[in-house]
């Protein structure tokens, strides 16, 4: 019968005007084995680029600095970086952030190179590309905000000092699992927390805590770049292949908001802005990124939901977690209640 019409009709399907599918350049991703969050890393990802995850292999262990040395052994990265090269990345990143700084910057240097080594292209890390970003946005005071228990946490601030970083204050939730349930409404309580004194951005770790659309809101709320696990790892991937991040009014991707109303400078004396084109577009895109973060003040921001058939809570935590920072119960490694 189709094949009737098509003769009657005279209808040709060549589809070869087209001209596609487009040429694709390839960023590869090893991440580690409980990694939740593929959909976030591809909101900063240009059309043009594909991304080609793979996970390291699975082990029985919570998050810890044990698990932050286990998927971070040469070994482990050289088979993911081996499986990669099938499709031909131009680059290579390990998107883990604790598991790159457990060894400090020698250790981060190292997984670099037995990475480079086992691929033959560019490689880098989550922390690595966390100093890269430091420095292009002239940042040495950091404030630093985790998931991770105590001990993790001390680690991230131990990697920093020995870069030359000054970590300024810090708030963390003593999370051993399921960190890519946390919502939003959590991260900006210990971010609100973490920044005290003279600081010059704010750091969230943990490339499995959703941070893409909260970014542009704590940029204007607390008038300094705000710079994540993921979207670190993204920028350094894509600018080591000559491509450009893409994000909503965020200080890292756009040199213009670092000197906008949710940039570092503030006009002397609770002043006015000086109106300008830029300041202007840099509201807009403020304004605009914010809006689509709370929306829905109760589901978007808060990350809530109602609660399913299962029983789930409705924010997406597993009960034992708590609903937000100082409500618990957080743990250390203690077993107390995790200070900020």
């Amino acid at each position: 019968m189709v094949q009737s019409l098509r003769s009657v009709l005279g209808l040709a399907l060549d589809v070869s005007f087209l001209g596609g599918p487009q040429p694709q350049r390839g960023v590869g991703v090893v991440a580690p084995f409980d990694f939740a969050l593929d959909r976030e890393l591809w909101r900063w990802v240009p059309d043009e680029v594909s991304l080609h995850l793979t996970r390291t292999p699975f082990v029985p262990v919570e998050v810890s600095l044990d698990l932050a040395r286990l998927v971070s052994e040469h070994e482990t990265l050289h088979e993911a970086v081996r499986a990669l090269t099938a499709v031909a990345p131009e680059v290579v990143a390990y998107a883990c952030t604790s598991g790159s700084f457990v060894g400090g910057v020698a250790g981060e240097r190292a997984m670099c190179a037995a990475m480079t080594q086992a691929g033959e292209l560019p490689s880098l890390t989550t922390s690595g590309a966390l100093l890269e970003a430091l420095r292009e946005i002239g940042a040495r005071r950091i404030a630093v905000v985790t998931p991770y228990t105590r001990s993790v946490t001390d680690s991230l601030e131990e990697y920093l000092g020995e870069a030359g970083m000054t970590v300024t204050g810090r708030a963390y939730l003593g999370l051993t699992r399921h960190i890519w349930k946390v919502p939003y409404r959590d991260v900006v309580d210990m971010a609100r927390q973490a920044v005290v004194g003279a600081t010059d951005a704010l750091f969230i770790s943990c490339t499995n805590l959703p941070t893409y659309d909260v970014i542009p809101q704590l940029e204007a709320e607390l008038r300094m770049p705000v710079l994540s696990a993921n979207q670190v790892t993204m920028w350094a991937a894509l600018k080591a292949i000559g491509a450009q991040a893409v994000g909503p009014y965020q200080a890292l991707l756009d040199p213009l908001a670092r000197s906008g109303p949710a940039g570092m400078s503030v006009p002397p004396m609770g002043g006015p802005l000086p109106v300008t084109d830029q300041v202007v577009g840099s509201v807009i895109g403020a304004v605009e990124s914010v809006e689509s973060v709370v929306e829905e003040p109760e589901a978007a921001l808060a990350g809530a939901a109602p609660p399913g058939a299962d029983g789930e809570p409705a924010d997406g935590l597993d009960p034992g977690f708590g609903t937000g920072v100082g409500e618990g119960p957080y743990l250390d490694d203690s077993g107390g209640p995790s200070p900020v």
